[in-house]
């Protein structure tokens, strides 16, 4: 397939990113074509990532300082030390602020490294390559970075966009089935908030996109990210548009809090777990219509993704979810901050909601 490329314009910075596969066989070019210079590199990559993909990667920095670090990717070591650990070398290996920082690896990695980037020296130079579906489609682009703490996921970060994105659909080969189920979910959300004809293409074409069908997957990568190119572009700094990309997120995050990010529930499930408890809200709140929730229920429902919160929780986790929904970022007061649906395409972004009444809510959730 030929590559696609996208190119995401925002207030701090202009950069590409191109879509397609077997696209690191081409880096080095991809690099200088792009005009991006540096003399040394350090590569974060994640330890799951082939070791062939890495000797590709590594044959195509020729002329160039190549360092490389590895790393334990889990939301666990999305802290503080990892990124201590990172500044260190760049420190003792001197880079300057005219050097780069390579991710090769999935989300957590990309926070993490993108977050190194961004606060050393105050900002060096970052290329990002994604190889999970979850990064490919979400996180890899717009500049989120960040890490986690004991009071919650991503607390501590910054907007920090990078000089490149370069997302290799051969890397999704490797990945076994619930990695691309977890990508599915932003996927999806992508056109639950903004695209009625994608989410139709989606419903349409979901075991083909699963199976990494040749040009389903693609075109669905490229499609998502377009959608958070358009919103991103418009709101860098999740003023008030960008916020429509959270939704699911304030109760995925917080189950994923809830079971101290284990391997019982990852990123990509909590999210879709997060989608499904958000339009059931919608609808209790009388907001979304009924058409559109039967819909979204019947599309998790018939394609084994996850639709059961009562597999991961009962009544009694309630309080502790919600005392991580209560510290996510998103919120101005006590109350919690929802992003709700109206319809396919259409979201309430300024939605808040005490803690009571989402308490009553998700005991009734976990009790039917």
């Amino acid at each position: 397939m030929k590559e696609i490329k996208l190119i995401i314009k925002t207030n701090t910075e202009k950069y590409p990113v191109i879509i397609g596969s077997n696209l690191i066989y081409s880096l080095g070019k991809i690099i200088k074509k792009n005009s991006i210079k540096f003399n040394k590199c350090l590569v974060v990559f994640d330890k799951n990532v082939p070791k062939k993909k890495m000797s590709i990667i590594k044959n195509n920095l020729k002329g160039k300082k190549v360092y490389f670090h590895t790393f334990y990717a889990n939301e666990i070591n999305k802290n503080q030390k990892s990124i201590d650990i990172i500044l260190q070398i760049l420190l003792n290996k001197n880079f300057s602020r005219q050097d780069c920082l390579i991710c090769v690896g999935g989300g957590i990695t990309g926070d993490v490294t993108g977050f190194a980037a961004s606060i050393f020296k105050r900002g060096l130079q970052f290329i990002n390559i994604p190889t999970t579906l979850l990064s490919q489609v979400d996180s890899s682009i717009g500049g989120k970075t960040g890490i986690n703490t004991q009071y919650g996921k991503n607390l501590i970060g910054n907007f920090y966009q990078p000089k490149l994105v370069l997302s290799d659909s051969n890397f999704l080969l490797s990945l076994p089935k619930r990695e691309i189920i977890c990508g599915y979910g932003e996927i999806l959300k992508h056109s639950l908030i903004s695209n009625v004809s994608f989410y139709n293409y989606l419903n349409k074409n979901i075991s083909k996109i699963l199976n990494l069908k040749t040009p389903f997957i693609e075109k669905a990568i490229f499609k998502s990210c377009r959608i958070k190119k358009l919103i991103v572009e418009k709101d860098e700094k999740e003023k008030n548009l960008r916020k429509i990309l959270n939704l699911g997120h304030t109760f995925g995050h917080g189950f994923e809090a809830a079971l101290d990010y284990s391997k019982k529930l990852n990123h990509g499930e909590a999210i879709i777990l997060g989608i499904l408890t958000s339009i059931r809200f919608s609808k209790k709140n009388k907001m979304i219509k009924i058409d559109d929730f039967n819909s979204i229920s019947n599309h998790l429902d018939h394609h084994a993704l996850p639709s059961e919160i009562k597999k991961y929780f009962s009544s009694r986790d309630v309080n502790k979810i919600l005392t991580f929904m209560t510290k996510d970022k998103k919120n101005k007061s006590d109350k919690i901050n929802l992003i709700l649906l109206k319809r396919i395409g259409l979201t309430d972004i300024n939605g808040e909601y005490s803690r009571e009444n989402l308490k009553v809510f998700l005991k009734d959730e976990l009790s039917n």
